[in-house]
């Protein structure tokens, strides 16, 4: 080839190293979904560090490990393989780490926990809502027959998707049965233990602290609690086809004490929370 030609055909500094990384990246997740992938496991997520450190800590034989800047942790709880999570707050972080866990560890399942805010009046903090079914109380949009709607379109069939994702049967069931063997701890404002109900979940990207607004969740979606993550963690796996499971531990109750409610009472929310999750990890 002609000298000064080569110039134009040879790959310039910064398009190898790019190409690079690329590779490496893609090499990295392909490594770690055939180490993982005839291996039963089970997704353990949480947005919180208060919540995840609690399952962490309970893991037999644990191995840290560090991708795309995500911290997870592998183990076993009852002799069950698990991959444990933090997500981080907001539906963003949530969708994030839920595909990188899918992309990585190929899990069986995933289970998202922590603590939420009540809209149901007979529920208070303290009490648990294992979720039916999840919707996005925030998203709204028209369709092209000028219908508002609250539907979220999948991006891969491009069909629309249910406004209420719903959750696995079989690990509904397993959460149901688990919730009976595990001691859950009462809020001491309280004079009841905690209420176990299966329920409806709304999330959005707002912390809600209005008796308007709650108000509107339960007349809107008939919502007995709402967060920050569950519907776009269990919308990542509906498009996949992952079975999924949200489970909220109340800290307040969204309204316009939420905030000092959930400052007060978010720990033992997330006791109760992490307590749940891992007697349900072990009968899986």
């Amino acid at each position: 080839m002609h000298p000064k030609f080569s110039k134009y055909i040879r790959p310039n500094r910064f398009l190898r190293t790019s190409l690079f990384v690329i590779c490496l990246a893609v090499s990295t997740a392909s490594t770690y979904a055939q180490v993982y992938k005839t291996r039963p496991i089970t997704a353990l997520l949480g947005a919180f560090d208060e919540e995840v450190k609690l399952v962490q800590k309970s893991l037999k034989n644990p191995k840290s490990r560090t991708l795309n800047g995500i911290h997870f942790m592998t183990g076993r709880i009852n002799g069950r393989k698990v991959v444990v999570a933090e997500t981080g707050i907001g539906k963003v972080n949530a969708a994030m780490t839920t595909a990188f866990v899918l992309a990585y560890f190929k899990p069986q399942r995933v289970l998202f926990t922590g603590i939420a805010g009540g809209t149901n009046p007979d529920l208070q903090p303290g009490d648990i809502v294992i979720a039916r079914q999840t919707a996005h109380h925030d998203y709204h949009s028209i369709t092209f027959q000028q219908q508002k709607t609250n539907q979220t379109r999948n991006a891969i069939t491009k069909e629309m998707n249910p406004t209420y994702f719903p959750a696995d049967s079989v690990m509904m069931q397993t959460a149901r049965e688990a919730a009976k063997t595990v001691p859950f701890e009462s809020i001491p404002s309280t004079s009841r233990p905690p209420s176990i109900i299966v329920g409806t979940v709304v999330t959005g990207d707002v912390f809600v602290s209005s008796e308007e607004k709650v108000a509107s969740l339960r007349s809107d979606f008939n919502a007995d609690a709402t967060e920050m993550e569950g519907a776009a963690v269990a919308q990542v796996c509906y498009q996949q086809q992952i079975p999924c499971l949200v489970i909220r531990s109340l800290s307040d109750k969204a309204n316009s004490n939420a905030r000092q409610d959930m400052l007060t009472f978010f720990k033992i929310a997330a006791r109760n929370s992490a307590n749940l999750v891992m007697a349900i990890a072990g009968k899986l």
